[in-house]
């Protein structure tokens, strides 16, 4: 029944045919049950585990990596060949895959637990009526119709339409489900407003939501997917993981990099056709398979097999530096999705605002022989903690607020009218409450007061340990005065009182609205000297203006506070003692912004990342926040950036759309809103991170493409996000989002390094193929150079200091290609060179080398005919490992220098030195030691078809390697000097890597 808020008890009850008195018939339960189900919330199949293991090899550079494997084992078993060597490539590329494949499918594993812990939020059993008796059944029973009694603690079995009030009023924690700070009073009178929010329907219980105050019942009116939390979970269902723009842009470089090597392979395999038929490879088709294999090599060789681990290993790297600034990432491809946000959603309460209701002001009445005849004091501190002063309106501190008459009585009041608890939780290090938050903040306040008597106190205060400081001030005066009686908050009345008794006085504390307790008052309490006068007209007239400035133009929270001197031996109170009160004092309360939320929102502005404020509250009290944070401070005219979700909804598509542009508050939003805004704003290619703590925010922090729960959140919005803030706080988003830049800078850095060091490999094998010379590197090598070689300083550069500009550019856009093209250029240049040093480096030796045959450049291309005519040289030093030696240590040495030019994309090495990554000097010094190992260790060498070299050798390796550093520096010189060259060749260039200009859906 969607309509139920709408409609009158009567009404609701004939609906469902149900007698208030009796319940729902046998027959009527049998019939409502088949119509509408049982209430549960329906469990989803969970994707079949072989499933999520094969959609970890969806990806075609994997699918071609697997093909070379597999390639390279059937050639090996064709070839007869046998031992470790002949099964080490393919086993150690499965590995690896495995290894990324292991990582995925946990992540996606978790991410389903998501929908489990809602059941969590389902209530065990209720009390219904039914045939006229009252009794407790499962809450899966319930069927719509049902009459169902509810009281404190209670959590609600399902939607239901209030119709009967069982005490003075009834109370729902509902945060759960609109994320608001305080409980919420319900009734039984129906909704008038159209389109009406969960915050509207003040006449319906929802699931899942907890009984704070009082005893009700009322009629189910929805069960199992037909509640507020069953449409929590259909919106989880329908939010589909969106694929991270890194992820985006590497399957875009893996498409384009599987054509260029399908194109370079089978170019190698066709140049060599001629080849096929030499007698060195024992027929046609042993020469076509001798090719096919080179082919395979390059393949292996043009594939970065390390990157899936280093990009992972990156990724892990940052969110330990993110974990110690409180930002728990529990999905690895956000931290780089962080980088390009370019909007942030963010709550109100409790992200941007402490969420700890504090007493910011108080007006008093000083004097009626005083023109004006109120003061105002300020009251600072934002939390809990029972720590913070008191200044008055000329900015001066108030020593000892306590001999303040009216402070004193303030104290007293707030101590003694009053249900909540303040404690000292030393686990956490911080305060916390227990029942309303208003209630608290008056707590606090008694102890920001003080105490009378001696002029030490505010220095005895502090000498008192955490967990005594909490309530020292409350208990004190709990202790001096006893509760004899109390009358309870009311809607009508909107007060509440206590009587109590310290020896022979008898004292009823009231508080409440402040045009509830001030129409009761009769005289007031004077600060300046404790005496009690007439509430006239122009006192009265005064007050009134405090109030109205204080609830308007800044938007406090007013409670009134007034006391009643009563009859010695009193024991009870009745409403009819609730007049002729005498007025103590009117304070005003928020829910504080946090300190660091500014400076925040300055960040984010240079960063050119738009914030949006969403939040259940109304209006009005939003609009205030944001003008505390400087949310408006860029705007000149913030109409037209402030919506509830009922204005904007009512917008016509265009209107909207331009709204969004340039919206920065949402108010009195629920669920589905939230989703909406997140869905309407990637339509407009933006790229968003929501925070939520609620049950109610998993959708849309499940859409979003950062979802952001806070530490106190529950486990279900947890569950559904991406990113976990320990400390609740905004300025962790901002610092999440530096280091996601940081960490994005530095992947662009390592992938760079190392498509420029396969691209060497590639020009290696595909120049030796096309000169005819012997193979300069056998497939074991390549990949140790893959692996090994090029894996350590690339996850080293990952270590790359954060720039200290980082929030000052603007979020970079989504389509943006991992490599433009001029930077594919750059590293195609050292690509080049890589593969011709290391070619240079082989032929060296046959041909320059003392310790090798100085052969003429003809025989070594004619080396294949060896065997068929007479040489001055045995044919067996072909086979020789020297020469492949000292091309797999030049390869290496070239990519320890290009791994320094990756310190920074276009600064020079004399501007950013090696030592400012000690990280990846050390992973340099480690590389090498591990490659002098497979040199000059025996049963290394022998696997990996290497030999020592002499210091000849490593002579001519260093001469060949180090001009790697001098190009890039050329190259980074035309980078940094737009101007010329690099001016002319942006006009002239076609993009060499694919750009999509659209956001994907």
């Amino acid at each position: 029944m969607d309509d139920a808020h709408a409609r009158s008890v009567a009404e609701v009850l004939e609906c469902f045919g149900v007698d208030p008195t009796k319940g729902l018939t046998d027959s009527q339960i049998a019939e409502n049950a088949k119509i509408y189900g049982r209430n549960v919330l329906p469990e989803e199949g969970s994707t079949p585990f072989w499933k999520l293991v094969l959609k970890q090899f969806d990806d075609l550079l994997v699918k071609i990596l697997i093909g070379a494997a597999l390639v390279s084992f059937l050639l090996a078993l064709i070839n007869g060949e046998t031992g470790v060597t002949a099964f080490l490539e393919p086993s150690v590329i499965l590995l690896i895959l495995a290894a990324n494949a292991a990582v995925g499918v946990i992540t996606e594993t978790n991410a389903e637990k998501a929908l489990e812990e809602l059941r969590a939020y389902q209530a065990d059993v209720a009390t219904v009526l039914r045939n006229g008796c009252f009794s407790i059944l499962p809450a899966t029973d319930l069927v719509p119709g049902d009459i169902v009694e509810v009281g404190v603690g209670c959590k609600i079995p399902a939607d239901m339409r209030m119709i009967e009030m069982l005490s003075m009023q009834l109370r729902v924690d509902q945060a759960i489900l609109t994320g608001e700070s305080c409980s919420v009073e319900k009734e039984l009178e129906s909704t008038v407003a159209a389109n009406a929010v969960y915050q509207d329907k003040t006449n319906i219980l929802f699931s899942g939501t907890v009984v704070v105050a009082g005893r009700a019942r009322a009629v189910v009116i929805g069960v199992g997917s037909n509640t507020a939390m069953g449409s929590i979970r259909d919106a989880m269902l329908r939010a589909e993981d969106e694929v991270t723009p890194l992820k985006k842009k590497l399957d875009e470089f893996g498409t384009f990099l599987a054509k260029v090597i399908a194109g370079i392979c089978f170019l190698v395999w066709v140049v060599n056709i001629g080849h096929f038929r030499d007698p060195s490879h024992g027929g046609f088709l042993r020469g076509a398979i001798h090719y096919f294999k080179i082919a395979v090599a390059l393949a292996v060789a043009a594939i970065p097999e390390g990157l899936p681990a280093v990009v992972t290993t990156c990724l892990a790297l940052g969110t330990k530096r993110m974990a110690r600034m409180n930002a728990i990432v529990r999905s690895l491809p956000s931290v780089e999705t962080l980088g390009c946000t370019t909007v942030i959603c963010s709550d109100k309460t409790g992200t941007l605002t402490t969420n700890m209701m504090s007493v910011s002001k108080i007006c008093v009445v000083r004097s009626g022989r005083h023109d004006p005849t109120t003061d105002e004091y300020i009251v600072n501190g934002t939390t809990y903690a029972p720590e913070g002063v008191i200044f008055d309106t000329a900015g001066m501190k108030l020593e000892f607020p306590a001999q303040l008459s009216c402070l004193l009585h303030i104290a007293m009041c707030s101590a003694l009218c009053n249900e909540s608890t303040l404690q000292y939780n030393p686990d956490k290090g911080t305060y916390e409450k227990i029942g309303e938050s208003t209630e608290v903040a008056l707590r606090v306040l008694a102890e920001k007061v003080g105490l009378p008597g001696f002029d030490s106190m505010p220095s005895a205060l502090n000498m008192l340990s955490k967990h005594e400081r909490a309530s020292y001030c409350n208990r004190y005066w709990e202790n001096q005065f006893k509760k004899v009686y109390q009358l309870d908050f009311s809607r009508g009345r909107k007060m509440m009182s206590v009587l109590c008794s310290q020896k022979q006085v008898q004292i009823m504390f009231s508080k409440g609205a402040p045009e509830s307790i001030i129409s009761r008052c009769t005289s007031v309490l004077c600060n300046d000297d404790g005496s009690t006068v007439p509430l006239n007209i122009d006192v009265q007239a005064e007050l009134d203006a405090k109030f109205h400035s204080f609830a308007g133009k800044e938007t406090l929270r007013c409670l009134a506070l007034a006391f009643k001197r009563m009859p010695l031996g009193q024991q009870a109170l009745s409403f009819d003692d609730e007049k002729d009160l005498t007025f103590i004092g009117l304070v005003g309360m928020l829910d504080p912004p946090r300190e660091e939320v500014r400076n925040a929102m300055i960040s984010c502005m240079s960063a050119g990342i738009r914030v949006i404020v969403v939040t259940g509250d109304n209006k009005s009290t939003a609009e205030s926040l944001c003008r505390k944070i400087g949310a408006f401070d860029h705007l000149r005219d913030f109409s037209g950036c402030s919506y509830t979700a009922s204005e904007f909804e009512e917008l016509p598509a265009l209107q909207q759309t331009i709204a969004l542009q340039r919206m920065v508050l949402f108010t009195r939003v629920e669920p589905s809103h939230k989703r909406m805004l997140v869905e309407a704003l990637q339509h407009q290619n933006e790229v968003v991170a929501m925070t939520g703590d609620g049950v109610n925010d998993a959708p849309a922090l499940k859409k979003a493409d950062i979802g952001i729960a806070m530490g106190s959140g529950t486990a279900v919005a947890k569950s559904a996000s991406d990113m976990v803030l320990a400390d609740d706080n905004f300025a962790s988003i901002v610092a999440a989002v530096a280091e996601g830049r940081a960490i994005y800078n530095n992947t662009r850095q390592f992938i760079r390094y190392m498509i420029s060091s396969n691209i060497g490999e590639v020009v290696c094998i595909f120049v030796a193929a096309v000169l005819g010379i012997p193979e300069t590197l056998v497939p074991v090598q390549l990949l140790w150079v893959n692996l090994v070689t090029d894996g350590l300083p690339a996850t080293a550069i990952g270590f790359n200091k954060q720039d200290s500009d980082v929030m000052k550019a603007k979020p970079r856009k989504v389509s943006e290609a991992v490599v433009t093209g001029w930077l594919f250029f750059r590293y195609s240049v050292i690509g080049a060179y890589v593969g011709l040093a290391t070619i240079a480096g082989f032929v060296w030796w046959f041909i320059y080398s003392e310790n090798g045959p100085k052969l003429p450049y003809s025989e070594l291309v004619n080396f294949d005919t060896c065997q068929t005519r007479e040489t001055a040289y045995p044919c067996s030093i072909f086979d020789d490992r020297h020469p492949s030696t000292v091309s797999m240590t030049v390869l290496v040495v070239v990519e320890m220098f290009n791994a320094l030019n990756n310190l920074s994309e276009n600064q020079s090495l004399f501007v950013i030195p090696p030592w400012s990554n000690l990280w990846l000097v050390a992973s340099i010094f480690l590389t090498m030691i591990l490659h002098m190992l497979i040199l000059y260790v025996k049963p290394l060498s022998i696997l990996f078809s290497v030999t020592p070299l002499s210091w000849a050798d490593w002579t001519i390796v260093l001469y060949l390697s180090f001009p790697v550093i001098i190009i890039d520096e050329v190259l980074k010189f035309f980078s940094r000097n737009p101007k010329g060259f690099k001016f002319n060749f942006r006009y002239r260039r076609l993009d060499l890597l694919p750009k999509r200009e659209s956001r994907d859906k």
